[in-house]
């Protein structure tokens, strides 16, 4: 029974809606003599939700190297040389998403990466402790942003962690950089 109720919602929320505005926006400027609009409000509209359905259907396929280099960026990661993205990948539920992707770097971005997390103040080396950002919080909606950034056997990671309220998913981002490979792997876990 509660699966035919979610079908219903889902059919509802999805279908039934959207069309029941469609229908609004061509029916109501008709019946005020203004039947032109309501052609130009629906069209309009039609193609609002058209390039919203795209947009999420092909998330991944409009995913660019710029995107991924500004990713990156912003936990102070700079890639100078010419890069390649080999692998990108999202995956989204209600309430969580899931962002990875994989860039091929040049070996001096490579070098400045790790240089860029071994100088940062709160270095972990491969035997020190560290914590679970994402699940070791109090409270993971409140507070400030934190950094951690430290090495194990296999790689050198930065994970940056920033809760956003009450009622929304913090934001954890971890960058990984492999050890023996020209590898930097970003992900983005929301949930």
């Amino acid at each position: 029974m509660d699966v035919f109720l979610l079908i219903g919602l889902f059919v509802l929320v999805f279908i039934g809606i959207p069309l029941g505005i469609g229908l609004l926006l061509y029916f109501v400027p008709k019946r005020f003599g203004y039947p032109k609009t309501g052609k130009y409000m629906t069209l309009f509209f039609g193609i609002l939700i058209l390039a919203i359905i795209v947009m999420t259907v092909f998330e991944d396929d409009l995913f660019t190297k710029n995107d991924a280099k500004e990713l990156i960026q912003e936990q102070q990661i700079i890639l100078n040389d010419n890069f390649s993205l080999k692998h990108n990948e999202s995956i989204w539920a209600i309430g969580d998403y899931y962002h990875t992707f994989t860039l091929e770097i040049s070996k001096t971005d490579k070098a400045n990466a790790i240089i860029e997390i071994k100088q940062s103040e709160n270095f972990k080396l491969v035997d020190e402790p560290i914590s679970d950002l994402y699940f070791d919080s109090e409270d993971r909606h409140n507070g400030s942003s934190r950094t951690q950034n430290y090495e194990n056997e296999k790689s050198f990671v930065r994970e940056y962690f920033k809760p956003n309220g009450y009622g929304y998913a913090p934001t954890y981002r971890r960058i990984t950089i492999d050890k023996n490979k020209n590898e930097i792997v970003f992900e983005d876990i929301d949930y």
